[in-house]
């Protein structure tokens, strides 16, 4: 049986890496053509676009990942049954069970792969290809996170040090402007909160504080014109894409701290976690079908697998669609789909006809 495992195992993996990297590089080469003609009137080098695919194929990945592990177990194994070498195992004493064993252990190392990608790699990678989609426009970043915080310079070139902004309100939190003078720094400027108002920042519990005397003069409200508008800090604030569960749970807390509930990084947060386990329901169902199958083409087995993944998509994005309206609680809406595709998953496995 050994000898089997590994036979079926390597066709496993040959397959699955052919399919997943396929389509990954497809998806990447697509949104890399989606974007090229805001790269072209920059003249990019053939260099930077190579990259810029490169950046975003394990996006891409992560999320064709399931359908991929699907369509390989389906295709593997009802090709087995076609070909009859399953009766021939059966006839030997074998078990579908004993057999399939090796499969469910690589459905949840791929699981934790992918909780792996999703956490460290893709984040990573999210945040390199948005930078270098910037410099392929034509522009700079303005903002640059650090600690946390993100950084910015006003029209007057002074440091601005935002601690928290909501996208949705218009709104950033614990704000520190750093006045400089000729020589030396002249002021110090923090503010609790600033909100933007009729083209221009509004300074909440403002608090000035004068270098050349040592003094501070404390005030309700405080116009300041001289800081961008919010588009820039939308445009080149961090998405979930690019944050671990770590970093977005911070960012959460932060917001609750300053009165703020933002209901889709909950659901966001949760669906960090529940999106990699499908992969190990995928595994068990794709090998529950494949035994319930005899005589199909692989062809056939490939759609049936595609037709799956694609319900899924539907019902995952439609059910996070509804969380994000706040109609269901986060958590229900990040794993309702999944844990239903994975009781039915069990079940069909459960019930295999050996």
């Amino acid at each position: 049986m050994k000898i089997v495992h590994r036979l079926y195992l390597a066709d496993f993996f040959k397959i699955l890496l052919l399919i997943s990297c396929g389509l990954s590089l497809i998806a990447s080469l697509i949104d890399l053509i989606g974007n090229i003609d805001e790269f072209l009137p920059n003249k990019p080098s053939i260099g930077s676009l190579v990259l810029y695919a490169i950046f975003t194929f394990p996006k891409f990945f992560l999320y064709l990942l399931p359908m991929s592990v699907l369509i390989c177990s389906l295709f593997t194994f009802s090709q087995a049954m076609r070909r009859k070498e399953i009766i021939a195992i059966k006839a030997a004493g074998g078990r579908l069970r004993s057999l399939f064993w090796p499969f469910v252990i690589c459905g949840v190392l791929i699981s934790m792969a992918a909780f792996f990608i999703s956490e460290v790699v893709a984040p990573d990678f999210s945040v390199r290809a948005a930078d270098l989609r910037t410099k392929l426009k034509g522009g700079g970043k303005k903002t640059v996170f650090s600690g946390e915080a993100l950084w910015i310079k006003d029209r007057k070139g002074n440091p601005v040090k935002i601690e928290l902004y909501v996208p949705d309100r218009k709104m950033a939190g614990n704000i520190t402007i750093f006045v400089q003078g000729e020589t030396f720094l002249k002021e110090t400027i923090t503010a609790k909160k600033a909100t933007w108002s009729e083209g221009r920042w509004v300074l909440n519990t403002v608090n000035v504080l004068s270098h050349d005397t040592g003094k501070s003069d404390e005030r309700e409200t405080m116009e300041y014109r001289d800081l961008d508008s919010p588009d820039i800090f939308s445009r080149e604030m961090k998405t979930t894409d690019e944050m671990g569960i770590a970093e977005l749970s911070r960012y959460i807390q932060r917001l609750r701290a300053a009165g703020f509930n933002n209901i889709k990084l909950f659901v966001d947060m949760h669906a960090k976690v529940s999106f990699p386990l499908i992969n190990v329901f995928m595994m068990f169902l794709g090998l529950s079908l494949s035994a319930r199958i005899t005589g199909s083409s692989g062809l056939v087995t490939a759609g049936m697998g595609l037709a799956i993944s694609i319900l899924y998509w539907f019902s995952y994005t439609f059910s996070l669609s509804i969380g994000y309206a706040g109609i269901v609680p986060p958590a229900f809406a990040a794993w309702a789909v999944p844990c239903i595709f994975g009781s039915f998953a069990l079940y069909l496995y459960a019930t295999m006809p050996e």
